[in-house]
């Protein structure tokens, strides 16, 4: 990045221009939004401020600058290029009723090329091509203060209302359809329904040179270009939203009170700065991609694939020190089933750099210090963030490597994982089924996606059919609680044994709808340390919503797999083993629960003697 303005910096400059401009300056939202169940992050600089873009008054006024944290979810899979993250920055600047577009347009081209110093001429701009039959008009209003404002710096803007197959055509003015510049709640002007507000924008791009990335190879080399194209010549650095229309049931009809919401990527506005389009090449990553380098002694941008993974470790790293600052700890559902996958991909794309001791919470830690005086509170909050990070990686590494080997076994003789392959990845290895995919398309193959699900769902069934007392298992009744319990008796039992050692073998057991009894041969009382070891690992195996599993297997399969169990006589040649993750393997009648996850808390609320070298434990499952 230039000298002269770092990412720090130039969050600042931006706060400044716009108070200058009469705005009031507000604090980032939380990324775990606050308040509102209909969505699980906050993924645009709008996402907080709708309901002051449609109509409640904001306490501070109706002209409001911030740089909004934001995480999309959906852009996940295309990190790896150099211009995707899953979490960035968005400046953004807001009239609610106020300013409108004669003041916006010279004030966003004022502060990228007289503050921040960028070259004009290597900005371009795009406006709305209207919707006549919707009586929207073409945004000539918007095209024309565009015009004015790169004449003043002696640039000549052609307009041009873009056809595909035309290229360029020598424009800096260009009118696109809804697809492109055109925002409401609902999609396109078609889309919305009666008193829904909404209107054109103004996309603004940076020309990073005419013949960036088109060599011989290049899927684009004799395609015609423009500034929404995939060639990577052009990157989007921000974008003007006016509200200003409301859709009636006779039509769209022009809003009394007009609003301005601006959104410009921080990271993107930084790769402009640097006249480079990748992103991962500016200051803010410029640390974490030196730590990797030393660690794994590769270098960034000598090969496509490692760099790839240079790019997920550092975006992932990232995203999830802000996401867990931001209380979406790694779980199995809502946020954290995304902090979860983003640590989980970060270390697989580590091996890819040779990286197999833990490095997240290292990195972590670096980002704390790059952004302490920005985001106080990760600095402050970096050890409890750095103990989640690395507790979900060395989960995920005692996994990974037989998994890894697993999809190479699968693939000796094929190039196509099946669905009943791809749900024990799943469910035995933990890999994500996105996970899956990914290796399997870095191997030119394919995973039946169709088969996985049905897979799925046959399991999920299974164990509604469990839960609704349709297996045979010897138990008092076979109600809701009690099949919780049930399972809950294979996560003590492992638990004991890794505890206290194999040499314990379960006795006995009774289960009611409130409490379970188990005994296991012992010799001695347990103390404090060894209870508390295994009703902690006891909640961490449901913490972990690890899945259950059946399989049908001979006697002599289940004891080579080993399986433990109690009575293994009384079992005929077949016998049902019911697997918890890579945990528990136990011979069984059932039924079960699905997901560990479905328990509750786990609590030993008793252990005391059941006979000479028996011992007796007493728990309960709490919501």
């Amino acid at each position: 990045m230039s000298a002269r303005i770092s990412s720090n910096d130039l969050r600042t400059k931006y706060l400044d221009f716009f108070a200058s401009k009469g705005h009031k300056v507000i604090a980032s939202a939380p990324l775990v939004p606050e308040n509102d169940p209909t969505t699980l992050f906050t993924g645009s600089g709008m996402q907080p401020m709708v309901p002051y873009l449609l109509g409640q008054r904001h306490p501070l006024g109706n002209r409001i600058v911030d740089v909004q944290k934001c995480f999309r979810a959906v852009d996940i899979d295309e990190i790896g290029d150099n211009r995707h993250t899953s979490f960035f920055e968005m400046l953004g600047n807001w009239s609610l009723g106020d300013y409108f577009k004669k003041e916006q347009i010279p004030w966003v081209l004022e502060f990228l090329t007289e503050v921040l110093g960028l070259n004009a001429n290597q900005l371009y701009v795009t406006v709305f091509r209207g919707r006549e039959d919707l009586n929207i008009p073409r945004d000539e209003v918007s095209a024309d203060i565009w015009r004015d404002v790169f004449q003043k710096k002696r640039i000549d803007a052609k307009v041009v209302d873009w056809p595909e197959k035309d290229g360029l055509q020598g424009g800096r003015i260009f009118y696109y359809d809804e697809t492109k510049n055109w925002w409401s709640r609902s999609g396109a002007p078609a889309d919305m329904p009666v008193n829904e507000l909404g209107g054109p924008d103004s996309e603004i791009f940076w020309d990073f040179g005419e013949n960036l990335g088109l060599h011989e190879k290049s899927p684009w080399k004799d395609k015609p270009c423009h500034v929404n194209c995939d060639c990577g010549r052009f990157l989007e650095i921000g974008n003007s939203v006016f509200m200003e229309f409301i859709k009636t049931d006779k039509g769209f009809a022009g809003l009394p009170q007009k609003n301005i919401d601006f959104g410009g990527g921080l990271e993107r506005v930084a790769a402009a700065l640097n006249d480079n389009p990748d992103i991962f090449k500016i200051d803010l990553f410029a640390d974490i991609i030196a730590y990797v380098q030393e660690k794994s002694g590769e270098i960034y941008g000598q090969d496509i694939e490692l760099t790839n993974a240079f790019r997920v470790i550092a975006d992932h790293a990232r995203a999830v020190t802000f996401l867990i600052a931001d209380g979406a700890v790694p779980a199995n559902k809502d946020q954290g089933y995304f902090t979860r996958r983003l640590i989980r991909r970060a270390v697989r794309f580590g091996y890819t750099l040779g990286l197999e001791d833990r490095f997240l919470a290292d990195i972590a830690r670096i980002i704390s210090r790059q952004y302490e005086n920005v985001y106080p509170a990760i600095e402050k909050n970096i050890d409890v963030i750095a103990a989640e990070i690395t507790n979900e990686e060395n989960k995920f590494r005692k996994t990974l490597k037989s998994g890894l080997e697993k999809i190479e076994q699968y693939l000796q003789n094929t190039d196509n994982i099946n669905g009943k392959q791809a749900f024990e990845m799943y469910a035995t290895f933990g890999f994500p089924i996105e996970m899956l995919v990914e290796e399997a398309v870095e191997r030119g193959c394919q995973v039946d996606i169709d088969g996985f699900k049905k897979e799925l769902n046959k399991h999920r069934d299974l164990s509604r059919t469990a839960s609704a007392g349709k297996f045979k298992g010897g138990l008092a009744d076979h109600g809701e609680m009690t099949v919780k319990y049930h399972t809950a008796t294979h996560l003590l039992h492992q638990s004991l044994r890794t505890v206290l050692g194999d040499q314990v073998e379960q006795r006995g057991s009774n289960i009611t709808a409130e409490r379970l009894r188990f005994d296991f041969s012992y010799p001695n009382k347990l103390n404090n340390d060894q209870l508390a070891g295994v009703e902690t690992l006891v909640n961490e195996k449901i913490q972990d919503d690890l899945p259950v599993q059946k399989e049908e297997v001979t006697v002599a399969e289940a004891k080579e797999a080993g399986a433990i169990g109690l009575f293994a006589a009384k079992y005929g040649e077949k016998v049902s083993v019911y697997s918890i993750g890579d945990f528990s393997r136990e011979i069984c009648g059932g039924p079960h629960v699905e997901r560990t996850g479905m328990l509750g808390r786990f609590k030993v609320i008793k252990e005391e003697s059941a006979g000479a070298g028996v011992r007796r434990i007493k728990a309960v499952l709490k919501n």
